[in-house]
């Protein structure tokens, strides 16, 4: 006999109802399961004096539209109260404030051919980093001078740090796991200082200027530090 996994799982505690959300299966059937629960289960808690409703949903993302729909099956049952609704996801914002935690290292020197500099946190290099030198970094990486090497940002999976060089001719970037050799912007260098960034998971090069609006929280860290 098998025994079909429960999308939506009900325990109540002193506070009141936790739904927990299975995170593997489809939106789909997730409502489907929601609905069962809802309709044809735990009667005798469903319904009677006001209830606190807690959603866990696990490492699942839910759009707002996703997570409306799911609370208005929960309030067809008049006594149910949606009080919280958690993922185990970090937003943007968190992952922002994370990275305010971390170090700003101020490295002088040049990164000659064969040479690795490795940081955790941002790096603003004080030199260049030749052909067949290596800057890797945690966070952002900042060069204050010619990067014709290889520079990694976000080495742990950070997708929203940057490559920023006043002169912009790497052999290669990569920020997280996308990577990027040099295109056409890089080899006829009009100069001015440069950022590298993913949007859409490519990566993109843009003048200093634009940082504020691509990455204006990178500037708020800056101010705040």
């Amino acid at each position: 006999m098998t025994t079909v996994k429960s999308k939506v799982t009900i325990k109540g505690t002193k506070e009141g109802l936790v739904f927990f959300m299975d995170d593997t299966c489809s939106f789909d059937e997730l409502l489907a399961d929601m609905r069962e629960k809802i309709e044809h289960s735990h009667q005798q808690i469903l319904s009677g004096p006001l209830i606190r409703v807690s959603i866990k949903l696990g490492k699942r993302y839910c759009s707002p539209e996703q997570q409306e729909q799911l609370t208005q099956i929960i309030r067809t049952k008049g006594n149910l109260v949606i009080h919280t609704i958690e993922s185990d996801l970090i937003t943007r914002e968190e992952a922002m404030a994370e990275r305010l935690k971390t170090h700003f290292s101020i490295q002088v020197n040049t990164v000659r051919s064969g040479q690795v500099l490795e940081f955790d946190g941002d790096l603003l290099l004080l030199g260049d980093v030749n052909p067949g030198g290596t800057v890797r970094s945690t966070g952002s990486i900042y060069v204050l001078g010619h990067l014709r090497g290889y520079a990694h940002a976000g080495i742990s999976g950070d997708s929203q740090v940057i490559i920023a060089a006043a002169v912009m001719s790497p052999t290669q970037l990569r920020i997280a796991d996308v990577i990027s050799k040099p295109g056409e912007e890089w080899t006829n260098n009009s100069g001015g200082t440069e950022f590298a960034y993913l949007e859409n998971e490519i990566m993109l090069v843009a003048k200093m200027n634009y940082l504020s609006r691509i990455r204006p929280e990178l500037g708020e860290k800056k101010r705040e530090g």
